[in-house]
Order: C-alpha cells, then structure tokens, then sequence
C-alpha cells in the first residue's frame, strides 16, 4: 500500500526512503510494532553512512498509527546520548492520545469516513489488547482517574483548541465519574509510547523540529491541534499543514 507513496518521497526530496515494515496486532501484541519501529530508526542512525546518507540529517515519518510510532520513537531517542539526533519528525494526522474522546473533532467528524469515532476506539483497544466491553465508559471518560484528570487538563482539553475550530456543531460534554475497575483495566492507553501527547515536559522540550499534517473531517484533527500547542509551548518549530477539505486517509 506504501510502496508508490514511499518512491514518491524518494524522487520528489531526493533522499533515501527507509520504509520499516513492523509487525502487527494482534498477531504481535503490543508494544512490539514500537520495539521493531524503535529498533530500526536506532540501526539506521549507526550504520547511516552506509547508505550515503549524513546522520545529522536522517527524518522520522509516519501517518496515522505510524504517525503514533513516528511520535513515540522520536520521545524515546531524546535522552540517547550514543546516537545522532533526529533531524525532524514529520507527523501526519496521528493518534495521540486516548484521555478525552468527546474533544470538538471527535464530536464533528464522528461519522466521517474511513476513520469513524468508534473504529478509532475499537482498533485502539484491540491494539493494546482490551476488552471492547469498555467502550461505552471510555467514550465517557470513567476510565481516567480524578489524578490523571488533574494532571492531563493542561495539555489535554477543549480550552487548548483554537476557538474557529469549535464552531462547527460542537458542545462541550459532561464529565462522568472514574470508574475504579475501568481505570484499573485501561491503565496502559496512558503509556506514552500509546499517547505520546502524554509525555512529560521534560521529553517534549527536547524534541526535533516537526511538520505536523491535520485535516479538519478527521476524528484526530484536535490530537494534533494539541501536540502543535505543547511543542510550540516549548519552543520547538512546527511547520503545520491543515487541510481545509481533508479526511483521514488523505494521504
């Protein structure tokens, strides 16, 4: 399916394209598809040179779930002092987190195709292997307890999304109460390697340089809207691309 995209990159930016084929879920439980992405970017940076490529110069990039991987493998490689430093990550329209899944994107584009709300949830949870009896509660927020809840509202909220945004059909959504069971149960969607929009301060302000790809009839529009803000916040360069008349699956 990447193969055209993949050359098209090659022969329009004049680089070479590395294209990891990871293994996948549920086949290969989680985080595995990390560990092969991760393991691959690490093998690359040390034998760069062997391909002709500068290693001061090498870019990450991935769309949608690979957009994800893209995400958490650059937060992984921040604090490696035996490697080179990633040149830039380029994300485009990624999943980023799973706190708050009424945010205004959710809510206007829930039944825009391909990516509808609740596929996004159900390939989530079978990806980190959940029971899809949790659905419902998760929709609703019972899964994230009062301390997350504190601790995520500065980066995970409605407020941080620029008001044109929210005009189209959006409400804001009574909180339900945390469920102790379900936050038990869904404890690993917070992992950031799983919601790299969860990563502390500390990761985020050592990031690479980002371009950053949104599309406004997409479900996961705002999770990028939101990463855009928390880089920015830190003083990291994004160039961002939003496409006005853009789906999930654009690319």
């Amino acid at each position: 399916a990447y193969e055209r995209t993949c050359r098209y990159f090659c022969r329009k930016t004049n680089s070479v394209v590395v294209c990891v084929e990871y293994r996948l879920a549920p086949e290969h439980p989680y985080p595995a598809q990390f560990e092969d992405c991760l393991t691959a970017t690490i093998h690359f940076l040390r034998t760069a040179q062997d391909h002709g490529v500068d290693p001061s110069r090498v870019v990450i990039c991935g769309d949608s779930s690979g957009g994800t991987l893209t995400a958490a493998v650059a937060q992984a490689l921040v604090n490696r002092r035996d490697l080179p430093k990633l040149r830039a990550q380029i994300l485009i329209y990624p999943f980023l987190q799973c706190v708050d899944l009424n945010l205004p994107s959710y809510q206007q584009n829930k039944g825009v195709p391909i990516l509808l709300k609740e596929r996004t949830l159900v390939l989530g949870l079978k990806y980190v292997n959940l029971d899809l009896g949790i659905i419902k509660e998760v929709f609703k927020g019972c899964h994230v307890s009062e301390d997350r809840r504190l601790k995520y509202q500065k980066w995970v909220s409605p407020d941080n999304i620029p008001h044109e945004f929210k005009t189209r059909g959006y409400k804001p959504s009574p909180k339900s109460l945390p469920s102790e069971e379900i936050c038990k149960v869904a404890e690993a969607v917070f992992d950031p390697v799983f919601s790299p929009l969860l990563a502390e301060d500390s990761v985020i302000a050592q990031l690479p340089e980002t371009f950053l790809l949104t599309c406004e009839f997409d479900v996961l529009r705002d999770d990028g809207l939101l990463y855009k803000k928390r880089l920015e916040d830190h003083g990291i360069k994004v160039t961002w691309c939003h496409l006005e008349e853009g789906f999930h699956g654009t690319l």
